[in-house]
């Protein structure tokens, strides 16, 4: 048998028929029994595999985030036992990873102890404390946001997206739990429906911590190297790109010497010429955030201007748009892409409320794509345009006046 056992591929295709069992109906503890001895030497990074291969045989993203927790439960001895052994001591020989997996884990401790706080509210019929603890717990989105925008990509450049996909899917359902949570919570709570949604949600982030601690990142320490980890704990700290000087920051005035040395590095563009460093300046003081992909669907470019309305962060350069966007929205973005290609439409629009809570206002925003073509009319690529339009829908009559704010 162990000869077997130390076969990968046949650990996969064993894997994959403790999946299929499940589907058809058997119990976690009659596949656990079954599967004993293979289960007692399952890596975590195998279990990531095996999601990836079910993706790629071509079972649909959501339907392997049904079969997730079902395969964790199974598999959790064996990942209980890993976790106390390699990965354990790799993750302190890396500088960077552990500096970047720390401060997830305590995000998630941080959570976590939230998560039992509002139980106690909710128990006990303490609704404004339950809706402060609930604000609290909403800060996890940067969490999220992090593994989405800076996590995932690297993993997805070694061919690693299928868990990601899965894990970006239960994401978002535990933001539709928060949402459902919060309007529960601010209109009249029934102690019941806010118990459930509840119940619901704690499950589901705390499955994730589980998840994350003892696959996702054990996976990551295997995959990635020393040089991403520096990448991505810098990337982090990025708030500004090259050329962009922050509010209150004076440029500095150039002498003619510099003036002339700068128009020797002027970019030849259809109207104009700007050096490289003005093109940085103009697009970071765009009212607008605007993103580019190109024509084989990779994302080049986005503006760092001062306050973004969606998170980006430099890890998405070089990254398929597709894995950008969440499961649930791949296939809008994808029709916008085949129909900008074949020339159906050249612009595409949509506009979304953001913000309605009690701490924030709402805000409405308009998102617009364009299909960029050449002078031969040649698909070149997709612009997105991101605008805040609140203030603008507010605006009536005239105004022809400078004001002292101008």
């Amino acid at each position: 048998m162990s000869e077997y056992l130390n076969n990968l591929s046949w650990r996969q295709d064993a894997l994959k028929e403790i999946i299929t069992q499940i589907d058809r109906g058997k119990s976690v503890e009659e596949v656990k029994d079954e599967f004993a001895a293979l289960l007692a030497e399952v890596e975590p990074a195998e279990i990531a595999i095996l999601e990836q291969a079910l993706i790629a045989e071509g079972i649909p993203p959501e339907r392997i985030k049904q079969l997730c927790d079902v395969h964790v439960a199974i598999f959790k001895e064996a990942l209980d036992k890993h976790a106390t052994q390699a990965h354990v001591a790799k993750i302190e020989v890396v500088s960077s990873a552990e500096s970047f997996i720390a401060q997830m884990k305590q995000e998630n401790a941080t959570a976590d102890q939230i998560l039992t706080e509002l139980e106690a509210a909710i128990q006990t019929g303490q609704w404004h404390e339950a809706r402060q603890l609930l604000h609290a717990l909403r800060a996890h989105e940067a969490h999220y946001v992090r593994k989405e925008n800076v996590l995932f990509p690297y993993l997805e450049k070694h061919g690693f997206s299928g868990p990601s996909t899965v894990m970006w899917a239960i994401h978002d359902d535990i933001r539709a739990e928060w949402k459902q949570l919060d309007m529960l919570l601010n209109d009249h709570p029934d102690t019941r429906q806010v118990w459930e949604t509840f119940q619901k949600l704690t499950q589901a982030m705390r499955q994730m911590f589980y998840k994350e601690e003892n696959i996702l990142f054990p996976t990551a320490l295997q995959m990635l190297s020393p040089q991403e980890w520096a990448a991505m704990t810098k990337g982090e700290d990025v708030t500004y790109s090259e050329g962009f000087a922050p509010s209150g920051v004076k440029e500095p005035t150039l002498s003619l010497q510099e003036a002339s040395e700068a128009a020797a590095n002027l970019i030849p563009l259809r109207i104009g010429a700007l050096t490289a460093e003005q093109i940085s300046l103009l697009l970071t003081h765009l009212p607008v955030d605007v993103t580019y992909v190109d024509e084989h669907d990779v994302v080049r470019f986005y503006s760092a201007t001062h306050e973004r309305i969606f998170a980006r962060d430099p890890a998405i350069i070089g990254r398929k748009v597709q894995h950008c966007h969440p499961p649930a929205s791949v296939h809008r973005v994808q029709q916008i892409l085949d129909d900008f290609r074949s020339g159906r439409r050249n612009v595409a629009e949509f506009w979304i409320q953001m913000g309605q809570s009690p701490e924030k206002d709402s805000r409405f925003i308009h998102i617009r794509y364009f299909a960029i073509r050449d002078t031969q009319g040649a698909y070149r690529g997709t612009l997105e345009v991101t605008q805040d339009v609140t203030a603008i829908r507010r605006l009536e009559g005239e105004k022809r006046l400078l004001d002292d704010g101008g």
